[in-house]
């Protein structure tokens, strides 16, 4: 048995246990209870089970093209998944997730408070106590401070005001 044969099987092994992660990572998606355990089925064997299959690939074919692309896609893999992640779990976090089950949640106390101000500024504004604020939070731009019709310096106006 030659070096190259057993590197192919080596390849091969590594392409079955990719395929295996892979399939406890779907399994898991589907079985687990709830959002933020599913989250983890869905990243965490699945990407060390595409990195296997990646591997076996790379095994396999020896190019140095062919690795090149494998390792640009293992680094996009690791790269996206932890954003995906975060964005699963940050909708189902605001969405249907029971919160009674979590062990720690850091976030509940800011979210409550926010939308504390929240209804606090929508009862002023229909009181008529507060300006309106737009959607980025700056009631500047509802009373005219800071605009371009009003005062301030010509490098606040553009560079036609000069």
């Amino acid at each position: 048995m030659n070096w190259a044969a057993v590197v192919d099987w080596t390849g091969a092994v590594f392409m079955l246990l990719g395929a295996l992660l892979c399939l406890v990572a779907g399994i898991g998606l589907m079985r687990l209870p709830d959002v933020l355990t599913r989250m983890h089925a869905a990243t965490k064997p699945q990407a060390l089970g595409l990195l296997f299959v990646l591997g076996g690939a790379a095994l396999w074919l020896r190019t140095v093209v062919d690795v090149t692309t494998l390792i640009l896609i293992a680094i996009f893999q690791l790269v996206t998944t932890p954003v995906a992640a975060h964005m699963v779990g940050r909708a189902g976090y605001r969405g249907r997730l029971d919160r009674q089950r979590l062990v720690l949640d850091e976030l509940g106390e800011a979210i409550e408070e926010a939308e504390q101000r929240r209804e606090a500024q929508r009862a002023a504004e229909r009181r008529g106590e507060a300006e309106p604020v737009d959607a980025g939070g700056d009631t500047s731009a509802a009373s005219g401070e800071g605009s371009s019709e009003g005062g301030g310096s010509p490098e606040d106006r553009g560079p036609s005001a000069a």
